[in-house]
């Protein structure tokens, strides 16, 4: 199952030893995949400095498009804990070791972790979470990100019939959470938090156990994929 693990490599921040092997890696793709070439083409087609700064904007700015599944599952509530450990037991049973680096809800990860399964679990893996893939790629889609492509052709090759389109009209009405003024709130929030914990003394009343994560002006929605919808 090559294919999963070439998306993931490409969906990594971007190194420079990908550009150094970028002939290896297409000669492979036309023999796997061949229906990542147009993206292979156009991403490794950049220059280095330019892609990792693009990845950086696609990936790094709000939590819309994360690559943490279960970011657009559990946000932060305790469930996502707990989803991790499940997670991470599996990857433990495969052989999967994991350094410190990545959560084990990072898609790449979790892709390596598929390919190394037989076929068909690896395809049931990708449609336990095709509704948080279609709900990525249509956001990315939105943003008239390229990355859209490698969503849909893993939705492709799992047999699930959602794409990024599927979800077009949800995503068009959701509030982008990149835009600068969003991030801008996001930081006034924190500041306001920080100097709000500063100012408690130490005889004043406990804290919550689970302090609730900084509310976004703008955030996405949640799936539940036990219902295969958004929250």
């Amino acid at each position: 199952m090559q294919m999963l693990k070439i998306v993931a490599l490409l969906l990594e921040y971007p190194e420079k030893a990908l550009w150094e092997e970028r002939e290896a890696l297409c000669a492979l793709t036309a023999r796997q995949a061949p229906m990542l070439q147009p993206f292979i083409d156009g991403w490794l087609g950049g220059a280095l400095l330019d892609r990792q700064a693009e990845w950086c904007e696609t990936f790094d700015r709000g939590c819309a498009t994360s690559l943490l599944l279960f970011e657009h599952v559990h946000g932060e509530s305790r469930d996502r804990g707990q989803a991790m450990v499940d997670l991470l037991s599996q990857y433990e049973q495969a052989g999967l070791l994991l350094n410190c680096r990545e959560l084990p809800d990072y898609l790449p990860l979790y892709l390596e972790y598929l390919s190394l399964q037989p076929e068909a679990a690896a395809r049931q893996g990708l449609q336990d979470v095709a509704p948080i893939l279609a709900l990525i790629g249509g956001r990315l889609k939105q943003r008239q990100s390229a990355f859209s492509q490698l969503f849909d052709a893993l939705l492709a090759w799992a047999g699930s019939p959602l794409r990024s389109s599927s979800v077009a009209a949800q995503v068009s009405k959701e509030p982008r959470d990149d835009t600068r003024q969003a991030l801008d709130a996001v930081w006034e929030e924190a500041q306001i938090k920080f100097i709000d914990d500063q100012a408690q003394t130490c005889d004043s009343a406990p804290e919550k156990a689970h302090q609730q994560r900084i509310q976004q002006q703008t955030m996405p929605q949640y799936l539940d994929l036990s219902a295969g919808g958004a929250k």
